[in-house]
């Protein structure tokens, strides 16, 4: 007999037993006898049987799965928030797809369709750059799907997130550099539309008005925040003349960028120009000068964001919670603002 497909119906025939009572054994189910319901298990056993736990699944509206769509997993912040998520998910008998929407907006869409399609139990999800539009994640709410942001976020009533103070990392980075007697301080960010570089602009703008320096709007320089995206940055500020005699990017990605190009330029860092960057990606502890940057606790957000989608699946009542957690950040001083 073939033992990928031994069914209960071929044990019920080997034990000449209803296949009702060999289902109500494989189930554990109270109502069959201790002495029964183990012939039955020590028969399925020598038969080579193997639960369809997709198919059990199923019937139960489960499928014990969990859907993470992230920008990018090459991002050593998020391939550590994945860990937390993996890690937290397995120990309550979760399985985790794991997406990247490599910062587009109809990649991420077909994703969380495909997701949705597969009956996901619940989707944790950083969104991509280019989300502006909430429609499609607002559709997977209303289908009940449980959905928790973690890092990039939106506001969407009703939504879980776990988040840093992206306020409070933009202010200490800005507060960093005017302590090393900066004050021309150029801000490299992300799409002002999404709130986690709304914050950390925020941030920025707070620290230069506690210490009576004004904002000057060309100052503010948006962008994907790629490391060409440094490169291309540094030049337009030197092709312009502004001067400055700071940097805080928005990510570590870019301030890496800019810190090449100043190099090339005979620019000294930090005597002429000092950087902080965000998210303290390893490329910063190697490069030269070591880049100061903001810490995210990833690996203790993927922990916390699992936890919480987790709470929101078992939940019976059938309402969703709304909650958002507050992480805390830290700042790393290293070469690149040691004046």
């Amino acid at each position: 007999m073939n033992i990928n497909k031994v069914t209960i119906h071929d044990i019920a025939k080997a034990l000449d037993i209803n296949s009702s009572t060999v289902s109500r054994a494989l189930n554990d189910s109270p109502r069959v006898t201790k002495k029964t319901k183990d012939k039955i298990l020590k028969t399925a056993q020598e038969m080579g049987y193997q639960r369809n736990l997709l198919a059990s699944n199923l019937r139960k509206n489960v499928t014990n799965t969990i859907g993470v769509v992230v920008p990018r997993i090459s991002r050593h912040f998020f391939s550590s928030v994945i860990q937390g998520i993996e890690e937290t998910a397995y120990q309550a008998g979760f399985s985790v797809i794991i997406c990247q929407s490599l910062e587009q907006l109809e990649r991420e869409k077909n994703i969380l369709e495909t997701l949705a399609a597969n009956r996901v139990d619940g989707v944790l999800i950083s969104i991509s750059m280019e989300t502006m539009d909430y429609e499609h994640l607002e559709g997977l709410k209303n289908r009940g799907i449980p959905l928790v942001f973690f890092d990039r976020h939106c506001n969407i009533p009703g939504t879980n997130n776990v988040l840093i103070d992206d306020f409070k990392g933009g202010y200490d980075a800005t507060q960093h550099l005017i302590k090393k007697g900066c004050k021309n301080i150029v801000h490299f960010s992300g799409p002002q539309e999404l709130e986690i570089y709304k914050n950390r602009f925020r941030g920025y703008k707070e620290a230069l008005k506690k210490n009576g320096i004004p904002f000057r709007d060309e100052y503010l320089i948006s962008s994907r925040l790629m490391e060409q995206d440094g490169i291309d940055n540094i030049k337009k500020l030197l092709d312009k003349g502004v001067v400055f005699d700071a940097i805080f990017s928005a990510n570590d990605v870019a301030a890496i960028g800019a810190i090449k190009c100043l190099i090339e330029n005979e620019i000294k860092i930090p005597d002429d120009v000092a950087i902080v960057g965000f998210s303290n990606e390893p490329i910063s502890t190697v490069i030269n000068p070591t880049l100061t940057t903001i810490n995210q606790p990833g690996f203790e957000m993927g922990k916390a964001a699992t936890d919480l989608l987790i709470r929101n699946i078992k939940n019976e009542t059938g309402l969703l919670q709304e909650e958002t957690l507050i992480m805390d950040s830290n700042l790393i001083e290293r070469q690149s603002s040691q004046k």
